[in-house]
């Protein structure tokens, strides 16, 4: 864990990480916890995604987020796959965190559609055991090119 930033290898464990931001949320008396989760879906024969994560982007984005959500009195966590994840699991979750619902809802759904424009996360199509860059399904990080 990096500041409330979880990378797994492999498809995520939801019941287990749901509960630990449960029980944050219960032992910090906050009235409202908003949860994303993320199942890969089987379709054009893709039997897993497989993910690349840049790491220092990745937390530096994720830092700048902790930020805003921190002004807003707001805890953001966020569980994300590296590698192979099969159809029907999980490979990517995020929390937010507050005594409101207010505050969480303002940055919900900001947070998310931020992360698919800009966290620095690539994902591949695994199809008939071939790894595929899924570029069709990609959006291009501020400042990168595709090569």
């Amino acid at each position: 864990m990096i500041n409330n930033l979880y990378i797994h290898n492999g498809a995520l464990n939801t019941h287990k990480i749901y509960n630990t931001w449960e029980k944050y949320a219960i032992e910090n008396n906050c009235g409202a916890i908003s949860i994303f989760t993320g199942i890969v879906r089987g379709e054009n024969n893709i039997t897993h995604l497989s993910f690349d994560i840049y790491m220092p982007l990745l937390k530096s984005w994720f830092d700048l987020w902790q930020q805003k959500a921190n002004k807003q009195q707001v805890v953001l966590y966020m569980a994300h796959s590296q590698g192979d994840v099969e159809v029907g699991k999980s490979s990517y979750m995020c929390a937010l965190i507050s005594k409101n619902r207010k505050s969480v809802l303002d940055l919900y759904n900001g947070f998310i559609e931020d992360f698919k424009a800009n966290a620095p996360i690539w994902k591949y199509d695994i199809i008939n055991g071939k790894r595929v860059y899924a570029i069709s399904r990609s959006k291009e990080i501020k400042g990168a090119r595709l090569v």
